[in-house]
């Protein structure tokens, strides 16, 4: 049996290496996982009870409508609820929007380096990609613009940008959104909207009024901590969102994601703590790395790329032995980096102080 060609040229997406892994590897009972961005503090205890309370119900198909989840969260983003789609995680509504737009003899326009899964989708979809160097770490939005031509349908825009966190403004998001013809979709992939405390960073659902091309994706998976349960969504307008749902999976989330993302939906106080402490976080890493003369991106996310001026494999490797999982920015395109997710204090006085021992013994 041969697959389509192309698939095989799609790159198998590498998570953060799984804690069980590296405890049976280096044997090790304690291990700390900074790789995937995940919340270090968990989810609303809300978000628990609604869980607990669906339990006697596994036995049903979810509402594959995602209706009573719909509502609340179109009350709470002030739209529509048939301005939004549902998905397995943010990844399932990358997945829809390559199926619906993207085909052999089309284009797709994004920055390098952002999130992976853009480029593996297209690949799979046979489309063309058309690449964008970041301009110090951040998207190029006039140069994606100038890149778009008549075979582009689809300009991927990750903001907060993943790996580098940083971000495009209101100001040069609204320069670039005039420049794109009105056929063309625009993504803003929003995951780690929650964790921004930039004032520059654009609201972009009034937006949607004046650019019916675009969509916004957002998920469930980032502060709101329930990863597990894949509940991902974007907005936009009632026209779009009724072409995608032709391509959505049937009760493609689940009872248990749903139930808990009304209940962690509710419980905004959660939300602004964990940005709150995500902030404190940051600040811990950054005067630490001040103080050692390292460089690193601005971040407006839960998580900090930084340059050790090292072998990226090797500091990954050597923190591994240790029992702390980052991500190595050789796999994300930027050789010398690590790309560390901001824990709790304590998490990040660990790395921290392992990090300390090898930026020492690279200065000696």
């Amino acid at each position: 049996m041969q697959p389509k060609q192309r698939i095989l040229n799609a790159p198998v997406y590498q998570p953060g290496k799984p804690i069980d892994d590296v405890k049976r590897e280096y044997g090790l009972t304690e291990v700390i996982k900074l790789a995937s961005n995940e919340n270090p503090y968990g989810s609303s205890p809300k978000a628990k009870a609604a869980i607990v309370e669906q339990l006697d119900n596994l036995a049903l198909y979810p509402d594959g409508a995602s209706l009573n989840l719909r509502w609340d969260l179109a009350d709470f983003l002030g739209v529509k609820p048939g301005q939004l789609i549902f998905g397995n995680g943010s990844d399932e509504n990358l997945l829809m929007i390559s199926r619906a737009f993207l085909n052999e003899g089309t284009n797709t326009v994004m920055a390098s380096q952002t999130f992976s899964q853009y480029r593996s989708n297209a690949i799979i979809e046979g489309a063309e990609l058309i690449e964008v160097p970041l301009k110090d770490g951040v998207h190029d939005l006039e140069a994606m613009a100038a890149a778009i031509n008549e075979q582009t349908r689809v300009v991927w825009v990750c903001n907060p940008n993943n790996p580098s966190g940083t971000i495009v403004t209101t100001s040069e998001l609204e320069a670039f959104m005039k420049k794109v013809p009105k056929d063309v979709l625009v993504v803003l992939d929003e995951a780690y909207y929650e964790y921004v405390v930039d004032p520059e960073y654009p609201q972009t659902i009034p937006m949607l009024a004046e650019y019916p091309n675009m969509i916004i994706l957002r998920t469930f998976s980032k502060i709101y901590g329930l990863a597990t349960l894949r509940i991902g969504y974007g907005v936009a307008s009632e026209e779009l969102v009724s072409q995608l749902e032709h391509v959505r999976e049937p009760f493609n989330t689940g009872a248990l994601g749903q139930v808990a993302a009304r209940a962690a939906l509710k419980d905004q106080e959660f939300v602004i703590s964990c940005r709150e402490r995500n902030r404190e976080g940051v600040k811990q890493f950054t005067d630490r790395f001040d103080e050692w003369g390292l460089s690193y991106y601005p971040t407006q996310t839960n998580f900090i790329l930084v340059d050790l001026k090292q072998d990226s494999d090797a500091v990954f490797k050597k923190l591994l032995s240790q029992g702390i999982i980052v991500r190595s920015g050789n796999a994300l395109g930027f050789p010398g980096y690590q790309r560390i997710t901001v824990g709790t204090k304590e998490q990040n006085e660990k790395i921290l102080t392992v990090l300390q021992e090898i930026v020492a013994g690279a200065l000696k």
